[in-house]
């Protein structure tokens, strides 16, 4: 029997590639967590069957344990010395079991991840999730590569090494910092801040240990454009006319500040009228071809000149690499390996419509090699691996593609040479200059016109020549202050101090905007919020470490030893950690510095909201407050009650819950298809049953939170046996596309419906109706819920104008011909069902999906 082979790739389209390339395409395929692909072909000199799949990025996650999750029973400060633990990050796609299973009988197993220090990572993960590591005598490869083309995939193959523990460790390190000191901060911010001030546009106050530095860039930028303050100068231009040539003349003094000295100057170069030639120079200069194309030069082009920020421009050349056609898009390698193939990357383009007759006129006359740049053992600078158009990839990916396309054939084209010629003059014992150029080797810059030397043609000119002046301008300006940060500037200064990784630095500037620290406005200018000044000045009183890149840099440092072995990964956590405990400990104690900035920012939340409903202890009314994140507060009490976010809040007819004596509230999602649901303002925060979290899957919002407290439950997931609003009571039947339950919408009237109260399912209900309510009753066929229908007289389909009618929607006929499904999968039904007026509707139905139980253990609340 020949022995078996697991190939494990990060993406899915990466595996089918893999698969394809070594099978010559004579490959079986078929369906699991990601598909596997099965072929015969030789292994290291055997014949063996190859299973090829895929996990879809990092198949874990980091965290925090469970009695750690509650905000309000963990103090932030015990996170620092907190466990951590390694969950599934999508527990719902299996990769894990996905990957255990294909693992059974293989004695080998080669690792496709991406080669940069996160896919080594997802290798050890990957090596857990098959068991490999525990069994001597299966082997485990790592197969290095830095395109998926079939020429790279084989001699990958031929090549294979051991995983790189160290690099693995790296990341685990730089994940568990980031994690402990990131959501230390943003709890105690969060809570602190939102607590006290309405006005806070932000639903989580974060702080991130290369987040915090890349806003300090920002508002650093911000604070010198503020406290700027213009000055007035002076400068004096003289014009001649020569041989049909208006010269305007730059003064070598550039411009003075004093008005009077300029006038001065002026009056005497209007006096002499002569200026005399008193110099001709003429060199020759040289731009040279840019070096290979890294990430971070990408990223920057991507934003400078193409609009895209970095998170999207980061996107679109993953899938032009996972399609093949350009090779991994994360290095920090300018320089080419001495074995590169260029002509064979030529050959690729050389039939391209738009790149072709430059390839080949490379091809014809001989191309130059790429200049030296920065070689850091990663990977190849990003270059094309396969001839395109923008019909084949769409226009936004096509841009990327052609620039990368245009950079690689920029770096082995000629330079661009041009001769800059500069004229000297003199009058009333003042120098004046004017510059000329022109192109003699267009170069790189015919592919790159947007770098290309801007020509200007001078007359020609005689040392000594005098020439009359035609006007002397005395120019009036003002000192301006720098721009706004670009996003390609802010990278530039990411780059050079340490801050994030080419793969992590969009991440970081998405964040900043997402959170409203900063806006992205014309020509993608970051300006910050006033929370993103007031977060950095705050820090800045504080302690300065907390928002300079210094300390970020420092630990980028101790990672890159661990990674490469020189420093041990615990003890770089332990001291990392330590240093910023002991910051968190201060701040924490000296916080009401940033306060005294938030109160002169933003308004108390006894200032903020409008009256809405009221409070289950003390019996007054609670504000709403609708600016992210939306929360209710009780002035009385002083207490805040966070409801879900991003829709409309209204109370529900002055009816209070059972159980706390507060107004029920009705809460609309945002479009013409949202639900709209009841909660408890108390419950929502506070769930009311033991083991709620347990049963529903419910956390409390997470290590970082999205509503900052509380579980979020609201009434359709609440099990209270008796509260005609709970899940018991509204709950109809299980819904057919997911674990969760079809609850009626209490305010759709008169477009009756159900909706799944996990997913986005929805079942419209007969349309007209009068009112459309729950029993107590159950379907004795599948035990979903009897609903009583009370038709329109007019439009009733009921005989003899009978109105009332009860029935099950999924066993009744009349009933489930009347309703309509939407984003979900059909009803399984069976015909020969009956009913009639004013009685319960019976029939027969498969059970389907449908014939589970209401009080379902699996189900899971999703966080709104």
């Amino acid at each position: 029997m020949a022995p078996k082979v697991l190939m494990v790739a990060e993406k899915p389209s990466i595996a089918h590639s893999i698969a394809t390339a070594l099978s010559a395409g004579q490959m079986s395929s078929r369906r699991g967590s990601t598909e596997v692909h099965e072929f015969e072909a030789m292994f290291q000199g055997f014949k063996a069957h190859y299973k090829v799949t895929s996990v879809i990025g990092h198949v874990f996650s980091v965290d925090f344990p469970a009695a750690y999750q509650d905000w309000t029973a963990t103090d932030p400060l015990t996170l620092f010395q907190a466990p951590v633990l390694k969950t599934e990050s999508n527990p719902k796609a299996h990769i894990r079991k996905h990957l255990s299973q294909e693992a059974r009988g293989c004695g080998h197993l080669v690792l496709w991840l991406d080669c940069d220090r996160e896919g080594e990572n997802i290798c050890f993960e990957v090596i857990d999730c098959t068991g490999f590591h525990t069994t001597d005598d299966r082997k485990i490869y790592r197969a290095r590569f830095s395109s998926v083309t079939e020429k790279d995939i084989k001699k990958a193959m031929n090549n294979l090494v051991a995983p790189n523990r160290d690099e693995a460790l790296a990341v685990d390190a730089r994940q568990e910092i980031d994690l402990k000191v990131g959501v230390a901060f943003t709890r105690f911010q969060t809570s602190y801040f939102q607590g006290k001030y309405g006005n806070l546009d932000s639903s989580v106050i974060s702080y991130g240990p290369c987040q915090t530095p890349t806003l300090g860039f920002c508002v650093q930028r911000y604070l010198q454009i503020n406290t700027f303050k213009p000055e007035k100068f002076w400068a004096v231009h003289p014009y001649i006319i020569h041989n049909g040539y208006e010269l305007k003349l730059e003064w070598e003094r550039i411009r003075l500040f004093d008005p009077d000295v300029a006038e001065m100057f002026r009056v005497l170069i209007v006096d002499d009228g002569l200026v005399e030639v008193t110099g001709i120079s003429e060199k020759q200069e040289t731009k040279v071809r840019p070096s290979g194309l890294n990430t971070v030069n990408l990223l920057k082009v991507a934003s400078s000149s193409l609009g895209f920020g970095p998170q999207l421009a980061m996107q679109l050349a993953e899938r032009l690499y996972t399609q093949g056609f350009i090779s991994y898009p994360r290095t920090e390698s300018t320089a080419y390996p001495s074995s590169f193939d260029y002509r064979g990357a030529l050959e690729v383009l050389k039939n391209n419509s738009v790149f072709g007759s430059h390839v080949q006129t490379l091809l014809a006359n001989g191309y130059v090699k790429p200049r030296s740049g920065t070689d850091v053992g990663d990977h190849p600078p990003i270059t094309p691996m396969r001839s395109a158009s923008e019909d084949m990839l769409g226009y936004d990916a096509w841009r990327v593609y052609q620039y990368v396309c245009q950079h690689f054939l920029g770096t082995l084209s000629p330079d661009c040479k041009y001769i800059r010629t500069k004229i000297d003059f003199s009058v009333a014992g003042e120098s004046f200059y004017c510059s000329g150029q022109n192109v003699t080797v267009k170069g790189f810059t015919s592919l790159m016109p947007w770098l290309a030397v801007s020509e200007k043609s001078l007359p020609r000119l005689s040392k000594g020549e005098k020439i009359e002046l035609t006007k002397v301008e005395l120019y009036e300006g003002n000192t301006a202050p720098p721009d706004y940060l670009s996003e390609s500037e802010l990278i530039s200064l990411m780059e050079k101090n340490g801050i994030g990784t080419d793969a992590s630095i969009p991440v970081h500037i998405n964040n900043i905007s997402e959170r409203n620290y900063v806006q992205v406005q014309a020509g993608r200018r970051l300006i910050p919020t006033a929370l993103g000044v007031s977060l950095i000045r705050g820090y800045q009183c504080i302690d300065p470490d907390l928002c300079l890149p210094d300390i970020r840099s420092f630990i980028e440092k101790q990672i890159t030893l661990v990674s490469k072995g020189q420093a041990d990964y615990s003890l770089v956590v332990r001291h990392v950690l330590a240093q910023f405990q002991q910051k968190f400990s201060y701040f924490v104690k000296k916080i009401e510095n940033m306060d005294s900035l938030f109160e002169a920012q933003f308004s108390p939340l006894s200032d903020s909201g409008r009256m809405l409903s009221k409070c289950g202890k003390c019996l007054r009314y609670m504000k709403y407050i609708s600016s992210l994140p939306s929360r209710l507060f009780c002035g009385t009490c002083e207490e805040v009650y966070y409801v879900p976010q991003k829709g409309t809040i209204k109370l529900y007819k002055e009816i209070t819950c059972p159980l706390d004596n507060f107004e029920l509230l009705i809460f609309s999602m945002a479009g013409p298809d949202g639900k709209s649901f009841p909660l408890c303002p108390y419950c929502y925060n506070n769930p009311p049953f033991e083991g709620i979290d347990t049963l529903f899957g419910a956390s409390k919002a997470g290590s970082t939170g999205k509503l900052g407290k509380g579980a979020g439950m609201p009434c359709f997931m609440c099990p209270h046996p008796t509260c005609r609003h709970s899940l018991i009571a509204q709950g109809v039947c299980a819904c057919p596309e997911c674990s969760g339950t079809l609850v009626l919408d209490p305010v759709s009237a008169p477009k009756w419906r159900l909706y799944c109260n996990m997913c986005n399912c929805l079942v419209f209900l007969p349309e007209g109706a009068h009112r459309i309510t729950t029993t107590r009753e159950r379907c004795v066929e599948c035990e979903s819920t009897i609903l009583e229908v009370d038709f329109n007289k007019k439009t009733t389909p009921l005989k003899d104008g009978a109105t009332l009618y009860t029935g099950c929607i999924l066993c009744d006929d009349l009933l489930h011909s009347m309703i309509e499904m939407k984003h979900g999968k059909s009803f399984f039904k069976r015909t020969g069902g009956r009913g009639r007026g004013r009685g319960r509707g019976r029939g027969h139905s498969s059970r389907g999906r449908g014939g589970r139980k209401l009080q379902d253990p699996k189900m899971s609340f999703r966080d709104f």
